[in-house]
């Protein structure tokens, strides 16, 4: 599940990543502003700066890298649309925990993959295949990091999503450690959600854009359960879900009360189902009570990420724009770069033997 941070916002206007307030007309040029700065640095969030626009092409011997991966990205696309909501949910897994460093494609008994957050977790077959093709191009030369971030870009576009800019130059992170995953549960309530993803420096925009990631993929029973039966340790469904969504979602995830019982997987966004494209359908649930995670629902408790909820349901171009900036401020989350950390052979494994 992706998520993002907080910033106390005024009713009735919002923060621009700039910093300043602007009224939702304006919220077309704020993004566009901001998305030009992006493009020759990186956001705030990872401090010091040295990711490089284009650093393949510029600045090393693999100059068609990101041709590479995207080649690859759309032969897999063509035969599992899954893919992007399964890449979006690993470089989300990666990034949130120890920065986006590709630790999350880490092996190892105690590795985070193995963490009960992560369980689940697909898209490495894709990581894989990529990884392998450039290492046969440009041995030693393309990271892990790198790969993950650019070959999600790529599905998120073949979904409908805008292309962004994904700034390049990561190294791979040496370590991996199931207890560091800390990465919060569906049910969170919404305080604690913009209080935990504040510590990554990402704002109340990135909050509600980056959760947009929910009109795509499937979700498992077990993280809905509470809203259906028991909400809140009442006894009872959650009274913010719409009566006649409930009922479907009740026959899709019937209560489990036997140890060993099937966990069923159900559509985060149902008016996209198994197409997988991106689109504003899903805060149109939201704002209909028809979300199938709590935390989505949460949006309409608060009055400014109410009002951001309303933007993207109304203005489809407003959402893509602000998705496309907020993955690429997620991809800058405490990167490594120069000398620290290394780039991978096999992206399983770390170089040393």
């Amino acid at each position: 599940m992706l998520f993002a941070g907080l910033v106390h916002l005024k009713v009735g206007k919002k923060m621009g990543r700039s910093g300043s307030l602007v009224i939702y007309p304006l919220l077309v040029l704020a993004l566009s502003m901001c998305m030009i700065a992006n493009v020759d640095a990186a956001s705030s969030v990872q401090t010091p700066v040295k990711l490089r626009w284009q650093y393949y092409k510029k600045y090393t011997k693999c100059p068609e890298a990101e041709v590479y991966i995207r080649h690859q990205v759309e032969l897999f696309w063509k035969n599992d649309k899954t893919i992007t909501s399964k890449l979006l949910r690993l470089l989300y897994s990666d990034c949130f925990v120890t920065g986006c460093d590709a630790s999350i494609l880490l092996d190892g008994p105690d590795s985070e993959k193995t963490a009960k957050q992560n369980w689940g977790l697909g898209g490495f077959a894709v990581i894989d295949k990529i990884k392998t093709v450039m290492e046969k191009r440009c041995p030693g030369i393309v990271s892990c990091a790198d790969i993950l971030n650019l070959a999600t870009r790529d599905a998120v576009h073949l979904a409908g999503a805008p292309s962004y800019p994904v700034l390049t130059g990561r190294r791979d992170g040496m370590t991996s450690k199931a207890a560091s995953v800390d990465l919060p549960s569906p049910s969170i309530s919404l305080n604690d959600a913009l209080e935990y993803f504040s510590s990554k420096g990402l704002d109340m925009l990135d909050f509600v854009t980056l959760l947009g990631a929910h009109s795509m993929g499937k979700t498992r029973c077990r993280y809905v359960e509470d809203r259906l039966y028991n909400f809140n340790n009442t006894g009872k469904p959650d009274p913010y879900m719409d009566q006649a969504f409930a009922a479907q979602m009740r026959k899709l995830c019937p209560p489990r009360t036997k140890k060993g019982q099937s966990d069923p997987q159900v559509f985060l966004n149902p008016d996209s189902g198994s197409n997988y494209k991106f689109t504003e359908s899903f805060y149109k649930r939201v704002l209909s009570y028809k979300s199938v995670l709590g935390v989505d629902q949460q949006l309409l408790y608060n009055n400014d990420t109410l009002q951001i909820a309303q933007e993207f349901a109304a203005n489809f171009e407003d959402l893509r724009r602000s998705f496309a900036l907020s993955m690429n401020r997620m991809g800058n989350i405490n990167v490594l770069t120069g000398n620290a950390g290394e780039i991978r052979q096999n992206c399983h494994f770390t170089n040393k033997k």
